[in-house]
């Protein structure tokens, strides 16, 4: 276990013993008492608790006070460490719970055929002595649970779900034995009636209800552990031509690994020796295995397909792009939506409002002179169709099923806010270059000036580009490999933003500068005669400094090629009446060129990363029309705008800046999958809205009825299990969704 400082540190806990919204907000206020934690987020559907403690705490101390003091609150806190898998339920805890609801199912099973015996004769019933002993070890046994849970909720000051079902369920089984007792003391004459099928059917319905939502929540949280499997246990190592097998985490960066046909890659790097055809679907969506050769990079988490293949691992452990990815949907899913917070609110003065519901039901009852019995019984009714389990439900299963088709689908929401937002988006600005284009860009003529041949002005500009990380340099450095022609390392080599973009630096002695055109309005260069036929490429200039004089070498004109699935991307939005923007630091005449090919008619070209940020402000929820706005980009220069966007959705083949600030990151740069991503969180929203609804509703017909008399404590118990099952249910309906682009 880590027990160093660390700033703003995020340590993630299994919760056990959760069952209502009650619940979580009951551990998150006891979390919130630690004074190391800065903030706290519980999730009844993952069942985990994401904790942020305060800049300069100890790890090691604030994982111990807030596994004492969640334990305090009576549920169980386990640390989870990040550099294993995440645990999953053992199979005796399984076993456990399943024996549970079948031996309360067993008991249950002759009270409620008693029960419907005696409705066509009471000599049917079975006695009253053999109902208290099958009752009693539901009761008290299979139901003890709720017990221990909900007295600790009450010496806490607060109400939970299993406060409901232990007093609800005692009332009636303690009814039931009072009445049993006078019966047998010859209070009674004659034979009464009972009524512990009630008490037990209330504790079996909700086991049952309990067991279902369980399975419901692993499954809606499934994409979590099939990234988790995804990371193999062994690597095998090559050293002096040997292969030796070892765990996982003995492999260090540098190590050459071999992977055999059928074995997943256990970390990133890139091939050394081998061929092979990759799949990386579960990283991607992309179902098409990818040819991998020499010099090619491969993903952890991948499976080698047909060949064997030699890397060289690059990034292990908690530096994948795989464990990035987990950590990813592991905050999406342990977020909470904005409207959570309202859910939040309204639990915490729920079980409160039910209880004293419960008390002016029995006080009305038994004021119109209605027997003890009926109104114990309808009182107990209330306190049982009441528990906010589906309220607790709604919200995070929708959110962690929506999250988790999302990630199969190459689509990583960074958190629940991102979600929202995508959900209000009415402008998407698109930046061309990588995003709308494949940003591949390649030489597609070289024009010299004067003395100088195209070999010259290469061979210069591509020395000067050594430095730089920009498309242009790499197509112009690429271009220079391929016709073998010499190159030089630049000194002095400075990024030239202002007045212009470009690169500066000397090469054996002079000083060039490369640039586009405004940088050469600056300098007074007359460019015209050279890109008179070239005016729908990207076009930069090579000039050299002689005295203070500058002097044009010669133009260079490069090509892109617009990505597949880039028009039909941007006509489904516009279908979706959205505004289409295409940003672009290329010219006005290149950009028009790639817009008309896509049909966007909004261009916004020339732009610095400094405009672009301001456009995007300006455009923006924030702007003088309240448009909510989504940007998309790859690069270090659309970091800035995408910062400022109501909802920023990077390209994962782009720069790891671009993916910091991106509440959506995608793993494949598909435009289609920009449409995909307002898809899945309508629809993510419209089940969370619907979950919110049933929850809801059960209650307010519920709780009325249960007042009125029309609900005894069994059928209330039914139909609470039913609302979260029916939560739940609706839920998972979203494990069916399916991106519309097709690869």
């Amino acid at each position: 276990m880590n027990s160093k400082t660390t700033p703003n540190t995020n340590l993630d806990f299994a919760i056990t013993g959760m069952t209502c919204a009650s619940c979580v907000r009951r551990v998150e206020k006891a979390i919130h008492k630690v004074a190391s934690v800065k903030d706290a987020t519980v999730n009844l559907t993952t069942e985990q608790a994401r904790v942020t403690l305060q800049a300069g705490q100890n790890q090691q101390t604030a994982i111990t006070e807030i596994e004492a003091i969640v334990h305090k609150a009576g549920y169980e806190a386990q640390f989870l460490d990040p550099s294993k898998k995440s645990p999953s339920k053992t199979e005796n805890q399984d076993h456990k719970e399943q024996f549970h609801l079948i031996m309360a199912a067993l008991l249950s099973a002759p009270l409620l055929l008693s029960m419907i015996a005696g409705m066509i004769h009471h000599s049917w019933m079975l006695p009253g002595w053999v109902q208290f002993l099958l009752a009693t070890p539901v009761q008290f046994w299979l139901g003890k649970n709720f017990y221990v849970a909900g007295y600790r909720a009450l010496i806490s000051g607060s109400g939970n779900m299993d406060l409901l079902v232990a007093l609800g369920s005692t009332a009636a089984w303690g009814l039931s034995t009072c009445l049993l007792i006078g019966e047998f003391i010859g209070k009674y004459q004659g034979e009464t009636t009972l009524y512990y099928e009630g008490s037990s059917l209330i504790i079996t319905f909700i086991l049952f209800g309990h067991w279902l939502e369980k399975r419901a929540r692993h499954k809606a949280a499934s994409s979590i552990h099939a990234l988790h499997s995804l990371r193999p246990d062994i690597a095998h190592r090559l050293i002096n031509g040997e292969t030796e097998t070892l765990p996982l985490e003995q492999i260090q960066i540098g190590n050459e690994l071999v992977i055999f046909p059928g074995e997943r890659i256990p970390c990133d790097g890139f091939v050394i020796d081998g061929e092979s055809a990759v799949d990386e679907s579960m990283l991607t969506g992309e179902s098409i295995p990818v040819e991998k050769k020499k010099d090619d990079p491969v993903t952890g988490g991948s499976l080698n397909e047909n060949g064997r293949l030699v890397i060289r691992a690059t990034k292990i452990g908690n530096e994948t792009r795989l464990a990035a990815i987990v950590r990813l949907v592991e905050s999406a899913q342990a977020s909470k939506a904005p409207i959570q917070k309202l859910v939040d609110k309204i639990s915490a003065v729920f079980v409160p409002i039910v209880i004293l519901c419960a008390i002016i039901t029995f006080i009305c009852w038994w004021a119109n002179n209605t027997s003890l019995t009926i109104a114990l019984l309808n009182a107990a009714s209330v306190l049982v169709i009441a528990c906010p389990c589906a309220l607790g439900l709604a919200t995070p299963t929708a959110l962690a099923t929506g999250c988790g088709a999302a990630a199969r689908a190459g689509i990583l929401i960074r958190d629940a806010e991102a979600l929202e937002n995508a959900t209000h988006i009415q402008r998407v600005a698109f930046d061309k270059t990588g995003t709308l284009t494949e940003g591949h860009l390649s030489v597609a003529t070289l024009t010299a000036n004067n003395n100088y041949t195209e070999q010259d002005l290469l061979s210069l500009a591509a020395s000067l580009s050594l430095s730089s990380e920009h498309p242009i340099a790499k197509a112009l450095v690429k271009r220079a490999k391929q016709d073998n022609i010499p190159l030089t390392n630049p000194e002095n080599f400075r990024v030239v933003k202002e007045n212009g973009r470009g690169i500066s630096g000397n090469i054996k002695g002079d000083f060039y500068l490369f640039g586009n055109h405004i940088l050469m309005n600056h300098l007074g260069i007359n460019t015209h005669e050279i890109n008179a036929d070239l005016q729908e490429m990207t076009f930069s200039w090579l000039v050299q400094q002689k005295e203070n004089t500058f002097h044009l070498v010669g133009g260079i004109a490069f090509s892109d090629t617009i990505r597949k699935g880039a028009k039909e991307a941007v006509q489904r939005l516009q279908q979706q009446h959205m505004d289409v923007i295409l940003l672009t630091g290329d010219n006005q005449k290149v950009a028009q060129s790639i817009g008309k090919q896509l049909d966007i008619h909004d261009i916004r070209a020339e732009l610095s990363p400094e405009d672009k940020h301001h456009l995007i402000v300006e455009l923006g929820s924030k702007g003088k029309e309240g448009k909510a706005i989504a940007m998309v980009g790859d690069g270090i220069n659309d970091a800035p705008a995408m910062a400022s966007a109501d909802l920023a959705i990077a390209v994962g083949e782009g720069t790891d800046a671009a993916a910091e600030v991106a509440g959506v990151v995608l793993m494949r740069a598909h435009p289609g999958l920009v449409v995909d991503t307002f898809d899945i969180a309508r629809k993510t929203r419209k089940r969370i809205q619907e979950g919110l609804f049933w929850a809801f509703i059960y209650n307010i017909i519920g709780i009325p009825l249960a007042a009125l008399g029309y609900l005894s404590p069994a059928i209330a118990g039914g139909a609470m299990a039913l609302s979260s099952v029916c939560v739940v249910t609706n839920a998972l309906r979203l494990l069916n969704w399916k991106p519309k682009t097709q690869f």
